[in-house]
């Protein structure tokens, strides 16, 4: 959601992409079918589609001093054609020329150059510093609508016009001037017939440029700018103009003096408009990960996807189903449909973040664990509080779980003490408190007949402990800060991972060690989950791979490429139909299992 121009539509008007991570999304927008292109090292920052649809070039992010690729796909057959790599640090802007003939790049900030690319030859033709010294950093680039050979780059105090000399391989600028106004540039538009072209700025206003002259002819609105600056345009065959804020207002003003004419209010700052080419609707790309379709006629948003705009700390499914998910992150809870990947429900609780939640056995609650100490419980229908266990531990809870008679909530915290609640129709109250880890509990899990658990720490050891007695029954210890455990279905042994990359096979009876593998190269174990006949485990952690696991031979038999920050937590569903799992890029990822 927070690249600029991320969103574009395809001039099929059948599909939509956008990035995600280190992947491009291409999704159909009848059927909702995604399709992911992947090839990049690091996080897409811009994506572009040529203007007969055959192509995508898609640029990266890559640390100080390296370079930074470019990839060209075939949009047909889907797959790479080819990397073009020059600019070192980030890709800043793409554009396809008028034809197809060029791609256009401009390197970020650390590179400070334009390149123009050759595509059908897949080699550079000629480069130049993008912006003069005295001026900033050019931001965008842009083409003519008509000319191969013309393109506009603008950011910072800088808007120039350059014309490409094939003969002598080289490109040459002209500035244009903006009389006594000094602007941030933070979007462009050039209209059809390319003798004008829009820029929006971060002051709030739009200035219209004349292409032959180099000339600002006009600006607007002059009284009432668009608050947080204007970080989207659209120009229409009437001559006016939708505009997209910072805000998140998309107001539809009048060509001639920038008058607003209609406006919607939608969620977080717009980062990119798209035209269902010349068609009927559009699409709005929020930095609340948000899409909203668009109609002309009506002016109504109608909200088409959406995702968690923070790191997703858990997922959960409700017993017996694998229609429904929860998943958690920073200010709220979502329930998502797994047949058509939409979100149902979402239950908000402002700037506080939820670690960890559980779905009561009966169906008839959500129970969370946040960060300011206090366990709450919501209707999973409405999403409206049912009653809140205030604090139920000093530093936060990190970990919860429910017990199958949907009688007790044993909940974990940042201090390290395990309480078990008794929860009965009116009333909650603090049934026991066990005190044995150092550090916070990092899961916990409840044997079916609810007499035993176990609790994993960042201390360092897994308890087991007896919840009828409340006493601990026996205590594995290990060099690693376990992140997660399991137990087996039939519950004489438990499984458990943590930042050793290591999964270690215990024995419930006497907590001794049967096995340990290597369970990853790179990183912790942040997630696990095993199949409900315990044949095969899944887990994932901080190398972002998904990776299926035979119990019995202890050795990978799938793994799932696709994530672009550490895997939180990943569960297999009910009916071993999907793999779901979460990361800290705010990622849901729906795999097939197995």
């Amino acid at each position: 959601g927070h690249v600029p121009c991320g969103l574009t539509c395809h001039p099929d008007k059948e599909h939509i992409l956008y990035p995600l991570g280190y992947t491009v999304v291409i999704q159909e927008l009848d059927s909702k079918k995604q399709t992911f292109l992947h090839g990049h090292t690091n996080n897409v920052s811009c994506v572009v589609v040529s203007r007969n649809g055959l192509y995508i070039a898609s640029g990266q992010v890559t640390f100080m001093g390296f370079k930074a690729d470019i990839i060209l796909w075939d949009f047909q057959r889907r797959e790479l054609l080819a990397r073009l790599s020059l600019h070192k640090g980030k890709i800043e802007g793409l554009a396809f020329s008028a034809n197809s003939l060029y791609l256009l790049s401009l390197g970020g900030q650390d590179d400070g150059s334009v390149v123009v690319w050759h595509v059908d030859k897949r080699e550079a033709v000629c480069g130049s510093p993008a912006s003069a010294c005295s001026a900033g950093n050019a931001t965008i680039v842009v083409c003519s609508s008509r000319r191969d050979e013309m393109f506009v780059t603008a950011g910072n105090g800088t808007i120039r016009v350059w014309e490409l000399d094939l003969a002598n391989r080289k490109i040459h600028p002209t500035e244009c001037q903006t009389g006594h106004l000094r602007r941030v540039i933070m979007c462009v538009k050039v209209a059809d017939d390319d003798n004008y072209f829009y820029v929006g700025t971060s002051s709030g206003d739009v200035l219209k440029l004349n292409t032959n002259e180099k000339l600002m002819t006009d600006y607007g609105p002059q009284k009432e700018k668009f608050s947080l600056g204007v970080t989207a345009l659209l120009l229409l065959k009437t001559g006016d103009v939708i505009v997209g804020t910072g805000g998140g207002i998309v107001a539809l003003c009048k060509g001639s003096n920038y008058k607003v004419m209609k406006k919607i209010q939608v969620q977080g700052a717009v980062t990119s408009l798209t035209q269902r080419c010349e068609g009927h609707q559009f699409f709005v790309g929020t930095k609340e990960c948000q899409i909203y379709q668009v109609n002309y006629t009506a002016f109504t948003e109608e909200l088409i996807a959406a995702c968690h705009t923070e790191a997703v700390h858990d997922i959960v499914f409700p017993s017996g189903t694998s229609d429904l998910f929860v998943t958690c992150s920073k200010n709220d809870i979502r329930v998502w449909y797994t047949p058509e990947n939409r979100e149902l429900l979402r239950i908000v609780v402002p700037n506080m973040i939820c670690h960890a939640i559980d779905v009561m056995r009966d169906g008839k609650s959500i129970i969370s664990a946040w960060n300011d100490g206090n366990i709450r419980a919501f209707l999973p229908q409405s999403g409206r509080p049912m009653y809140e266990i205030n604090h139920a531990h000093s530093l936060g809870v990190t970990a919860i779980a429910t017990t199958s008679d949907c009688k007790r909530i044993i909940s974990g915290g940042g201090e390290g003490q395990v309480r078990v609640w008794e929860i009965h129709e009116r009333i909650h109250k603090l049934g026991e408190i066990l005190k044995e880890h150092v550090s916070a509990v990092s899961c916990i899990k409840i044997k079916k007949d609810d007499r035993e658990c176990v609790t994993a720490s960042l201390d360092g050891t897994c308890i087991i402990w007896d919840i009828v007695r409340f006493i601990r029954k026996q205590i594995i210890l290990a060099n690693t800060f376990f992140k997660c455990v399991c137990y087996h279905p039939e519950e004489y042994q438990i499984i458990t991972s943590g930042t050793n990359k290591k999964i270690g096979y215990w024995e419930v009876f006497d907590g001794s060690m049967i096995r340990e593998l290597e369970g990853s190269a790179s990183g912790s174990i942040n997630g696990m989950d095993i199949t409900s006949d315990g044949a095969y485990f899944v887990t994932g952690g901080d190398d972002h791979l998904v990776k299926l696991w035979d119990y019995n031979e202890g050795a990978v038999t799938h793994v799932g490429v696709g994530h672009s920050g550490n895997i939180s937590r990943l569960k297999i569903c009910p009916g071993n139909k999907y793999i779901v799992s979460v990361s800290a890029d705010g990622a849901i990822l729906v795999w097939k299992y197995p």
